[in-house]
């Protein structure tokens, strides 16, 4: 699903709103979600999950086509956890 599924479907739940706010609503959404995880703070939102931000220290990896060691600097990385919602709702659809 892309960012423009979203505001279609958005759109079409709330007809009231034409498809330019709704847009402006969810790229305002999303502006802050990555205004607070660029400034290190946990974003939760029930029934889907928790983002945080997570940091990976330097390492030295293979370039697999080469074999040659390469360095890998330190870096951060957005790490998703699932809520009990979206798991149970999951694994509904999954039949488990």
């Amino acid at each position: 699903m892309k960012k423009s599924d979203i505001i279609e479907v958005i759109a079409s739940e709330f007809p009231e709103l034409d498809k330019k706010t709704v847009a402006a609503i969810v790229n305002g959404t999303f502006e802050a979600m990555i205004e607070a995880l660029s400034s290190g703070k946990r974003i939760e939102i029930r029934g889907l999950g928790t983002f945080k931000v997570k940091s990976r220290p330097a390492k030295t990896a293979r370039n697999p086509r080469t074999g040659e060691k390469i360095s890998v600097p330190p870096k951060k990385v957005v790490h998703f956890k699932a809520g009990k919602v979206l798991k149970a709702k999951l694994n509904e659809k999954a039949g488990v």
